[in-house]
């Protein structure tokens, strides 16, 4: 199915088979990364010196760095659906080509510049002896992959935009099958240990990456890119920075947000971090729905309002809502009477599995709301009003989750449990704060111009 006939499909078809058709693939995808995180978890595990935490500590510094991309990437699947409800498949083919140029060259200012700092910022966290170590082994070699990172992410936005959710999902399948066959072989068989692990993560990301990206360039695709498209385009590329800038400002600050976290973390000591990263591993599993229909519900929403038709675009967002709800319900029911013996699979340690399994309880208790939470990020980035979403990021950590936090873990009886609760609790406001932005309906007025070129109107 091309994207004409996904255009169809999104603006014509039966709003649940709309979302679910477009959520599925994603939904898949994200399953897959999710085992390949427990699996990446299991193998590091396995590490002499409880490596797990040192790669949990240093992952909100890699988000930092890739959150500049993520916002970019963000822009552009908006920019190109809205472009394509709009009938503008000439300028979504050149929104598609500057994307890629932009992301290649900031992914190497970033891993240059984050490569430098990594030493510094690692003991500034409070890092010594062997949680430096495998802090700096895993982070120094992902912040030189960066480039692999950035393109893939630019190929998922770009077909996101589209419609196509299937093509990211086998590039993703490939790229994860890859990564698990090279996990063992550079960790164990030639002896890299955290190296490995990170190694074989970049060069698997990496060259479907590539793949991905010149198969855009290919005359089999809809929408093919030239490399006239690539060449400098001031008004396109401003467009996408002026909307990407909050995402990634958002994305920046909670990955700084999380990496005071981090801080918190280690003061309880390294099970309750260990028991932190054992606990999301799983927790992304049941999230798995939520997360695929608010990316799915982005591109619905930007290419009904591309297509100007501002009703169909609230109806994506109820049907969203409400499968969400069901999705996560069920999972949350099915893993809670498991949970204990889900987390002893990844830790020997009584402690360990003691604390993992009360923070993946509660999470599970009040995992709805991030299904909310989803949904209503999905509904800001697929109209392309990052601001909303940026608040939302902004607020949901740095107004509300650390501030708790830092009181509840100075009030007696709280301990680690403060950071569990306090994530609950932020959860609850933000969900209350980002449903208010969206009853004021600035969310409905697009960003593109209503503008044809000569080769949009021949093709419409």
């Amino acid at each position: 199915m091309d994207y004409l006939q996904k255009r169809e499909l999104i603006l014509n078809g039966k709003m649940n088979k709309v979302i679910l058709t477009l959520a599925l693939p994603v939904m898949l995808n994200n399953f897959i990364h999710t085992i390949y995180n427990l699996t990446d978890t299991f193998f590091v595990s396995k590490i002499p010196g409880n490596a797990v935490a040192g790669v949990q500590f240093v992952w909100p510094l890699i988000f930092l760095i890739t959150s500049f991309g993520i916002g970019m990437t963000i822009a552009t699947s908006s920019i190109i659906a809205q472009y394509i409800g709009a009938h503008q498949y000439e300028r979504a083919r050149k929104t598609a080509g500057q994307a890629i140029s932009f992301l290649f060259v900031l992914s190497l200012l970033l891993g240059v510049f984050g490569y430098s700092i990594a030493p510094a910022v690692i003991r500034a966290m409070g890092a010594t002896g062997t949680l430096y170590d495998n802090a700096y082994a895993y982070l120094s070699i992902m912040f030189l992959g960066m480039p692999a990172t950035f393109m893939m992410n630019a190929y998922n936005a770009i077909k996101q935009g589209q419609g196509d959710t299937i093509s990211p999902l086998i590039i993703g399948a490939l790229s994860v099958g890859a990564n698990i066959i090279l996990d063992p072989i550079f960790i164990f068989v030639l002896g890299l240990g955290v190296h490995g692990a990170a190694l074989a993560t970049v060069l698997s990301t990496g060259a479907f990456a590539l793949y991905g990206i010149l198969t855009t360039f290919s005359k089999k695709q809809s929408l093919k890119i030239e490399f006239k498209d690539m060449v400098f385009d001031k008004e396109i590329l401003s467009k996408i920075v002026s909307i990407g800038l909050p995402m990634s400002t958002g994305q920046a600050t909670t990955a700084f947000g999380f990496t005071i976290l981090n801080v918190f973390l280690v003061s309880f000591g390294e099970i309750t971090l260990t028991a932190f990263a054992i606990g999301n591993r799983i927790s992304s599993l049941i999230m798995m729905p939520a997360m695929g229909i608010g990316s799915s519900l982005a591109t619905v929403v930007g290419q009904n309002l591309g297509a100007d038709n501002i009703p169909r675009a609230k109806e994506a967002v109820k049907s969203s809502t409400k499968l969400s709800t069901v999705f996560l319900v069920l999972g949350g029911l099915i893993m809670l009477p498991f949970s204990r013996q889900i987390v002893s699979a990844f830790s020997s340690d009584p402690e360990t599995i003691k604390s993992g399994t009360a923070y993946l309880n509660m999470i599970i208790y009040s995992i709805p709301l991030m299904g909310f939470f989803q949904v209503l990020v999905g509904v800001f980035q697929g109209s392309g009003h990052t601001i909303s979403a940026m608040i939302l990021m902004m607020g949901r950590l740095w107004g509300l989750r650390i501030p708790m936090v830092y009181v509840l873990s100075r009030m007696d009886g709280f301990g680690p449990s403060s950071i569990w609760y306090a994530m609950i609790v932020s959860n609850l406001i933000i969900c209350l704060v980002g449903l208010g932005i969206y009853a004021t309906g600035k969310w409905q007025t697009k960003v593109i111009k209503q503008k044809k070129t000569v080769l949009d109107e021949a093709v419409a």
